[in-house]
């Protein structure tokens, strides 16, 4: 009877995850997320509705309830886009591809150029959408001038902007997954902070050894050379897709004054004074408008309000939409408790707490995969990971406390980072999005994408493996405390009371 029983409810653990295997067969045979997270959240809705007996109304609501978190995500989203519509047209792009040229960028090593100022841009606003949306119209057109590989490049943007979202201070990813195991944001950085600069460090030397590998050139370029060589009906196409990208070639031709290079400059020196990203955007954008004015870049307030409202309907013609389905799509699948089989089973499986904490690193990346949002990753599976820990590991306060911070880092890093592994993530769908926007000279693919991305794949692979063989222990700060200082509980300590 035991058998029956046990075997029927592997069914049902099963048949609740079964919208994941939905989202992601969908998104594996490309068809489009706008229909895929659609058609995957009303099979949710049927799941748990079969499962749980959850009423029609009860899933709308707690659907809902998940979307709201993304709220102040959709702003900055929108923010993000006209920022990126402001920097192509009134010279900021141009400028930074002017002053990277005359310094010598060149094919071989634009990526490395790339991966480094989207790293630092990202730690000082704290956002990694913004930093794409920023960055990635500027240095894919540096990129196509300097002869570089578009995919390397692209990803390489992808992995730096990633960077700050997973250590940055006033990063949401990071204050929410400390919040949620406890822990003081100073000290998960403190805790992850040599870690991730031996990650940076490992990355830029592999980007670069991959650009000598591909024989990529090493002369410097002439814009206006480089730009004459695209083709008039490459320029004709882009003209009606995009605009304001066949404005930023036009400035890197002509050339705009260096000091439109200013707008980028504020907007870090607003993000390391902590303001918050809504405030950071909205300073980029003024400051392009007021210096634009001056270099004869803006036309007047209308051409540039016409800019801002371009770069919000963009945002909002598919991204938004797509995000809002993966939200109430992520909060069905919590609704029905679809993780729970996952977390019994971690307790089955693990010996010690060095495995422990490494299927706990495995269920924040399997749930990312599921809910194809970090965020919604971060508050679904962290209180079960943080609850993994609080019932099975004993230990003393001060080494429990290197396990929450542990927990916090697999949170961030394996929800950032993770995502950029994961093809049918709302992350991927927004960099295709803003890629084919600002350079559609390229039919980008997310798989293309994600095996050039260098940064997720040290970042995800090193702290998955230095946790279960112990090695975290040779990087300062980082390593777990290991046995017997910290122990798995009895397996009498955590049963429940028979009443």
């Amino acid at each position: 009877m035991r058998f029956w029983v046990g075997l029927y409810r592997f069914f049902v653990g099963l048949f609740k995850f079964s919208p994941v295997f939905m989202l992601a067969g969908l998104m594996i045979f490309k068809v489009n997320c706008l229909i895929a997270a659609p058609i995957s959240t009303v099979y949710a809705f049927v799941v748990a509705s079969i499962t749980e007996k959850f009423k029609f109304n009860d899933l709308v609501d707690c659907a809902v309830d998940n979307v709201k978190h993304l709220n102040l995500v959709f702003f900055i989203l929108m923010l993000a886009y006209a920022m990126a519509e402001a920097f192509m047209s009134t010279g900021v792009g141009a400028s930074l591809v002017n002053i990277a040229l005359s310094l010598g960028v060149t094919g071989r090593t634009v990526a490395v150029v790339s991966f480094l100022v989207t790293a630092i841009l990202s730690v000082a606003t704290g956002t990694s959408w913004g930093t794409f949306a920023a960055c990635a119209p500027i240095f894919l057109w540096l990129n196509h001038m300097v002869g570089g590989s578009i995919l390397l490049t692209t990803a390489s943007i992808a992995g730096g902007a990633c960077f700050g979202d997973n250590i940055g201070l006033i990063s949401d990813t990071t204050v929410v997954s400390s919040g949620i195991q406890g822990v003081e944001v100073v000290d998960r950085i403190k805790s992850q902070g040599p870690w991730s600069i031996i990650c940076l460090v490992i990355t830029v030397i592999a980007i670069f050894a991959l650009s000598i590998a591909m024989g990529l050139p090493t002369e410097s370029t002439n814009a206006a050379a480089a730009i004459d060589k695209i083709p008039h009906q490459v320029i004709v196409d882009l003209e009606a897709k995009r605009p304001s990208a066949v404005e930023l070639l036009n400035q890197v031709k002509s050339g705009v004054p260096y000091y439109m290079a200013i707008p980028l400059i504020l907007v870090l020196v607003v993000a390391i004074k902590g303001l918050p990203t809504l405030i950071c955007l909205s300073v980029g954008i003024v400051a392009s408008f007021i210096l634009g004015s001056f270099a004869g870049t803006v036309e007047s307030l209308k051409s540039f309000l016409d800019l801002m409202m371009s770069g919000f309907a963009e945002a909002g013609s598919w991204v938004i939409v797509m995000m809002m389905w993966v939200g109430a799509f992520g909060g069905i699948m919590n609704k029905m408790k679809a993780f729970e089989p996952l977390s019994m089973f971690v307790l089955k499986i693990s010996k010690n707490v060095k495995q422990l904490m490494f299927m706990n690193g495995l269920l924040c990346l399997v749930g990312n995969a599921a809910l194809a949002d970090e965020m919604a990753q971060i508050v679904t599976v962290g209180p079960i990971i943080k609850g993994l820990v609080e019932d099975k590991v004993e230990g003393s306060e001060e080494d429990l406390y290197q396990l929450r911070l542990r927990n916090a880092t697999f949170s961030s890093s394996l929800g950032v980072f993770g995502s950029q592994l994961i093809p049918w993530h709302v992350y991927i769908g927004f960099y295709v999005g803003i890629l084919t926007a600002v350079y559609p000279l390229h039919n980008f693919v997310a798989f293309d994408i994600i095996k050039y991305n260098i940064m997720s794949f040290v970042t995800v692979g090193s702290i998955l493996i230095l946790t279960l063989t112990g090695l975290d222990k040779f990087i300062p700060r980082f390593g777990l405390p290991s046995e017997p200082k910290v122990k798995l509980k009895k397996e009498e300590k955590v049963k429940k009371p028979i009443i």
